[in-house]
This record gives structure tokens, sequence and C-alpha cells, in this order.
């Protein structure tokens, strides 16, 4: 069930059902000249919703703006420091929790947070509140996403193009071209690194505009593969953490000596 089209007594029937709620998280940022702002937030609400029924657990509306100052330089992005994002991200979920809601998993598409968003799991886990865990799209199905793009790029490349292609009419699709040029194509071949330590803050210091990989090897097809495997992942994480007792789930108790 998504809660945002649901009347609170259709809430009310539905969540006695299911200890789990599905949280799309995303961002307003930047994705290179060929892709919107929204990409992120597009990509986690589409999944989550996808994979709410099959499951059989709620999925939340989405956040759409997270923590994206890597971003900053470029015209529209929008975010929110991450301390606030955090607290944010915590209170949201215990309201989840007020709900009936003990378990939840942060569908996240941004990779700037994936910290903030486990920091959160982890509070919430600490206290035995609920158990709450980020899953990023693409981490769920890598063979997938290597196997049918040769230059992947960690931002804007052709598997976010290909998702937003598949899910929105949203990719100019006259600006791929300009987006591997002004881009950076290969990730690998740029100096990032030195005696072990990342040389680098923001995402213009490696792309003038943005954009990371070859996002002229996108295509909706390939989009429709990425989204389907990924749903299928995200359907089974959802099911099985439903299932689980909760004391497997939360905190363990100080070892005692035997």
């Amino acid at each position: 069930m998504y809660l945002g089209n649901a009347t609170w007594p259709e809430v009310g029937a539905e969540i006695t059902e299911t200890s789990t709620a599905l949280v799309p998280v995303g961002s307003t940022a930047q994705h290179g000249p060929h892709l919107p702002l929204s990409t992120d937030h597009v990509i986690a609400e589409g999944l989550a919703r996808a994979a709410a029924d099959p499951a059989g657990v709620v999925c939340t509306p989405t956040v759409n703006i997270g923590v994206s100052p890597h971003h900053r330089q470029f015209h529209g992005t929008l975010s929110v420091d991450a301390p606030v994002f955090r607290n944010y991200m915590e209170s949201l979920s215990r309201s989840l929790v007020y709900q009936g809601i003990d378990r939840i998993v942060f569908v996240n598409a941004h990779g700037g947070n994936v910290v903030h968003l486990r920091e959160v799991g982890r509070r919430l886990h600490d206290e035995g509140v609920a158990y709450a865990i980020e899953w990023m799209w693409d981490e769920s199905i890598p063979e997938l996403v290597d196997s049918i793009f040769e230059q992947n790029g960690p931002h804007a490349g052709p598997k976010e193009t290909s998702m937003v292609w598949y899910l929105a009419d949203l990719v100019r699709e006259g600006e791929l071209e300009a987006a591997v040029e002004g881009g950076c194509p290969d990730i690998e071949a740029v100096d990032n690194e030195r005696n072990g330590a990342r040389l680098y803050y923001d995402a213009i210091e490696n792309s003038y505009n943005g954009a990371f990989g070859d996002p002229t090897d996108a295509s909706a097809e390939k989009g429709q593969q990425l989204f389907e495997a990924a749903t299928e992942q995200l359907v089974s994480l959802a099911s099985w953490l439903d299932e689980q007792p909760w004391e497997t789930l939360g905190p363990k108790s100080h070892v005692r000596e035997r």
C-alpha cells in the first residue's frame, strides 16, 4: 500500500497486516545536462512503490531532498545539512514506529545519503526502537549493471539514465553526447587518490558538467531490465524482513560471563 493515496481507515486496516515500511529517499541534485534534478527521487519512488504490494508492506511518500553539498556548484541543486537530514529521518522513522511499524527499509537512490541513513539505522537499533536498513538499488544487482554497460559511472551515467528513461519521459536525448564530452566518462582514469587519501570533495572537481560514465549507452529497454531486477531484490528483502521475529533483529544484551 502507498500511504500517500490511502485514507486513514484504509491504512488502519492494512497496517495491522505488516510491521514493515519502505521509505523512498532521493535527492534534488544535478545529474549532468541530460537528466533532471529529480533523477534520484524518481528512481527511489518508482522502486519502492512497485515493491510494496508484492511484498505485502507499506510505502511512504518520498523524501525528495537529501545530503548533496558535493553538487552545490550546479544550478538548482538543493541540499540539507547532514545533522538535519539525520534528525529528520530519525523523527520520520519514530513516527512510523508510533503507527505500528518496527522495521524500515530506506529505499535510497542517492550516494550522499548512504552514511547518514546507516547512522539513523544505528541510532534506532541501539535503542531497540526499530530495525532500519539502507538499501541502494544498484548495489543489489551489481553483476547485471556491469554486464550491460561498459562505463557505468557513479553518477548520471548509463544506469541512472536508463532507469529514468524507463520510469519517466525526462531524459534530454539531445544532450547525451554533450554529457560525455563535458563530463568524466571514465572515473578510473582520473587521479583521485594519493597514498591512500581521497583528493576531492565535489563533483565539479572531476566533471565540468556533473556527468560520470557514458550515458550514450543508455536505453529505456535497459532501464526496464534494471528496474525489474532491482524491484525483485527489494521485494525479496522486504518480504524476508517482515517475516523475521523481533528477537532476531533487536539489539543483543551485554555479554555476560558463563
